[in-house]
């Protein structure tokens, strides 16, 4: 079954509804009017029910199918942009200064809306599906948010399933894997205390900064040395902070990084490895050294059984040879990681071509993968629930 014919008829149509969202960027909870237009156009569809304002700004619309099946799923695309200026020079690019759609969810959320009109007009299917359109996935925890507002309780969810777009994979692919997909997003803050002084006198001094320098470099032993080489584990320094002026060496200095795993075990074990090894370095320095650790999204990770399926439905849309269901993981983070943790589902990747990397000031959603999304998206709830 290869992409709907019905779907590629409106993919005009979709593409519109995705250009406007594009010129029309919001971040985190505040999408206000992102979320007006999904809600609009869900009730215009007919939606059997829209419930707007769950995670603060989400909007979720329930379609029933034919026959009397109760068993719910979960099909859920992200609706915020990034604090970016936009550098496309298209003509639907970002009116919004400081704004921008550079990971496509603008993309995501016309698709899903895109089947929403599909499956409310044939219905093709025994049983719900719930479409769950969620704001600040960029840092804000959205899922979360919407999850601790009783979305899966609410719509007595069963399995829950959601889509990227992917630079460099061809369009017409798709990418999938059983496990971690995306990486846990966790960071850490060091604050160090050494004495200061006068930059002419250092031997009068514990130089936070020296610790700092050394430091840095000493962090990167927590993976190179401690860990499997077949783990896959990254820890990056992203800021250090010290001084005031030139000839003042400061008391203090700050280092501040991510830390990104794809399996349990490794975060645990990173985690308490820079709680121990923080501490004894500067002390090695004579100096002082605290360091908070902060978990951020948890793994990705995609169910072995629901994974298959998702697999096979791409498969259906777009040919055996065009989904790698081994694709490799990305160290990037995702949110929609907590609904994965409380429901079975899978996380699939939605070939983008080759556009310029995602949260670029240059990207944009190739507009060419809109009746792929779609169809892959009704093709998998007539599948999950069948007509007798």
């Amino acid at each position: 079954m290869p992409v709907i014919n019905r779907v590629a008829e409106f993919q005009p149509e979709i593409a519109a509804w995705r250009r406007d969202l594009h010129a029309h960027p919001e971040v985190l909870f505040d999408v206000h009017r992102t979320a007006g237009v999904v809600a609009e156009k869900l009730r215009e569809f007919g939606c059997d029910t829209v419930v707007t304002g769950l995670g603060r700004t989400g909007v979720v619309g329930l379609i029933k199918g034919r026959g009397t099946g109760q068993r719910i799923i979960g099909l859920r695309a992200d609706m915020d942009a990034l604090p970016m200026t936009e550098k496309t020079g298209l003509p639907h690019a970002s009116t919004t200064p400081g704004k921008m759609h550079a990971c496509g969810h603008d993309g995501h959320t016309a698709m899903l809306l895109g089947a929403a009109k599909y499956l409310a007009e044939t219905r093709n299917f025994d049983g719900q599906v719930a479409l769950i359109f969620q704001p600040a996935e960029e840092g804000g925890g959205g899922g979360k948010v919407m999850l601790d507002e009783g979305l899966l309780e609410q719509f007595d969810i069963a399995e829950i399933y959601g889509m990227h777009n992917w630079p460099g994979m061809p369009v017409g692919t798709f990418g999938i894997r059983s496990g971690g997909i995306m990486a846990a997003t966790d960071r850490f803050y060091i604050d160090i205390i050494g004495r200061g002084g006068h930059a002419a006198r250092p031997q009068q001094t514990v130089d936070p900064i020296i610790v700092a320098a050394q430091m840095v470099t000493a962090l990167q032993t927590i993976v190179s040395r401690n860990l499997d080489p077949l783990e896959s584990a990254v820890l990056s320094v992203t800021m250090v902070e010290a001084g005031e002026a030139d000839n003042v060496i400061s008391r203090t200095a700050k280092i501040t990084g991510t830390v990104r795993t794809l399996d349990g075990d490794v975060q645990d074990f990173i985690e308490a490895k820079l709680g121990e090894f923080v501490p004894q370095f500067a002390r090695s320095f004579g100096a002082e050294a605290s360091i908070r650790y902060a978990r951020g999204y948890p793994v990705t990770v995609n169910a072995e059984a629901q994974t298959r399926f998702a697999a096979a439905v791409a498969r259906d849309v777009v040919g055996a040879g065009q989904v790698d269901d081994d694709v490799a993981p990305s160290m990037g983070g995702e949110d929609f990681s907590f609904m994965l943790n409380k429901r079975p589902g899978a996380y699939i990747f939605l070939g983008n071509g080759d556009s310029t990397e995602l949260h670029t000031d240059t990207y944009d959603f190739n507009d060419d993968a809109i009746p792929v999304g779609v169809s892959y998206w009704v093709r998998l709830v007539e599948t999950a629930l069948p007509v007798g």
